[in-house]
């Protein structure tokens, strides 16, 4: 017969078998999900375009009406400020509007694109943005200089994207940004000089552009097929056009933006 003392003995060594067994399976279970985690999605390749059928759309975009006579900016506050003194809210010329941003907002599907290796460029002269309207794809790098002898505060307000404010010193290296997120008309301005106002625009391809002042603007490169073409403007709104281009094709896309009702 069995003593007491030895049935104690078996039942504390099983108990510690028991324990020992269940610390070990929480182990492995703690440990699997590390072996099994997944990576980071890669980028998506980018759809090759082309060449051969690359189509353009091109045009000039006009204002319709009395132009607004541009309100004057005292820059007096900071005697290293120089330049022209006057906003750049609505800029127009012999009826041709400036500033106005175009570029493919649908039509394009799923396609992926490659980034530009060359950064977009920011610059600020004279106390004012250069440009003052800028489109960047979504991840590209935005250099931002400082050629004035004066310190600026960059700061961008957006929606959609992380929200930043540097200062950047005379002479200092260029900030070097960028936007994770589509956005059009990003509001940028400066917290050292209130006139300095400028507009980022986020977008997913290369196809876009800005008027310049004579109203033009051209868009190349384009895959056949069937597109919204957008024009946007800081002050006077967004207009859409409906395109199709063929295999080298160049269609003309002109838009009108009529003078703000008083």
């Amino acid at each position: 017969m069995i003593k007491k003392s030895s049935w104690r003995m078996i039942f504390v060594s099983t108990i510690a078998l028991c324990a020992s067994l269940l610390t070990v399976a929480c182990n492995k279970k703690e440990e699997q999900p590390a072996n099994t985690m997944s990576q980071p999605a890669s980028a998506p390749a980018a759809t090759p375009i082309d060449p051969a059928t690359a189509a353009k759309v091109s045009g000039t975009v006009k204002f319709d009406g009395t132009a607004p006579k541009p309100s004057k900016i005292d820059m007096s506050q900071d005697p290293a400020c120089k330049g022209s003194n006057e906003s750049e809210a609505v800029v127009v010329s012999g009826g041709d509007l400036a500033n106005v941003f175009v570029y493919v907002k649908d039509g394009l599907g799923s396609r992926a694109f490659d980034l530009p290796k060359d950064p977009v460029v920011l610059d600020q002269q004279g106390c004012k943005y250069h440009p003052h309207v800028l489109g960047v794809m979504a991840g590209q790098t935005v250099q931002i200089k400082n050629d004035d002898q004066t310190t600026h505060n960059i700061h961008p307000t957006p929606k959609d994207n992380r929200e930043w404010n540097e200062s950047q010193p005379p002479a200092a290296a260029p900030l070097e940004k960028n936007f994770a997120r589509e956005e059009i008309m990003l509001p940028v301005k400066c917290n050292q000089h209130p006139w300095m106002k400028m507009y980022v625009n986020v977008v997913k391809s290369p196809f876009y552009a800005v008027t310049d002042k004579s109203g033009k603007y051209e868009i190349k490169g384009l895959p056949p097929g069937d597109y919204t073409i957008a024009f946007v403007h800081e002050k006077l709104g967004e207009q859409d056009q409906k395109v199709t281009v063929a295999a080298k094709d160049s269609k003309t896309l002109d838009q009108t933006f009529k003078a703000a009702a008083e």
